[in-house]
């Protein structure tokens, strides 16, 4: 576990430039608040569900191009979302979450607590649970010390003898149990958890996505 430490602490010494350059433009998105970003992000995250990040912003790419996705009906977006899993419940969950974009940026505004805004929007938008609420508000650097916890993520917690195994299933209280574990662990090894999960994602991938 020691020589995983030290290379994860390399890793991080290494591409710290990039990941706070990263960070710095979401954290740009969540000052501005811009409509269009905001909503780009969230129905993002909403793809992002047992689909690769890559295919999911490049259908939000997609939908963006065609001025879809302020006016889009059903049956536009759906015809975007054909390379990603579920693709007819997400573009449903696209629609839903529309109509939801002027409360969210009101409550971005008015709430501070990153734990307050994701009990909200995972109570108020339908597709995205704890993991995904978490990377929405990351990607417009809202998150704080919240952990996006993925498969991913889960697995390397795994290796690093950080949880006993990868649950099955998460529910809030597991999510939040374990969630404070990496925070611990990314105190311990004094590594911000939102650049902790960008290392993670570097090991695997050797690139900085979303």
């Amino acid at each position: 576990m020691k020589n995983q430490i030290k290379q994860i602490i390399s890793l991080y010494n290494r591409i710290k430039p990039e990941i706070e350059k990263k960070l710095k433009i979401f954290s740009k998105k969540g000052e501005l608040l811009d409509k269009k970003e905001i909503l780009d992000e969230l129905c993002f995250c909403i793809l992002t569900p047992q689909s690769k990040a890559e295919i999911c912003w490049g259908c939000i790419e997609k939908i963006r191009k065609n001025k879809l996705i302020e006016h889009g009906k059903y049956h536009d977006i759906l015809n975007c979302l054909k390379s990603v899993r579920f693709y007819r419940t997400k573009a449903g969950r696209i629609i839903e979450a529309k109509k939801y974009i002027d409360e969210l940026i009101d409550v971005l505004k008015s709430e501070k607590d990153p734990c307050e805004i994701r009990q909200w929007i995972v109570e108020n938008i339908k597709g995205l649970g704890m993991k995904e609420a978490t990377h929405f508000l990351r990607n417009i650097g809202k998150s704080g010390n919240l952990a996006i916890l993925d498969r991913h993520i889960l697995r390397k917690l795994q290796k690093l003898k950080i949880i006993k195994e990868v649950p099955a299933s998460i529910n809030k209280r597991k999510y939040i149990e374990i969630e404070k574990k990496m925070q611990n662990f990314a105190k311990k090894i004094k590594i911000p958890v939102s650049h902790l999960d960008f290392v993670f994602w570097y090991q695997e991938t050797g690139r900085i996505f979303k």
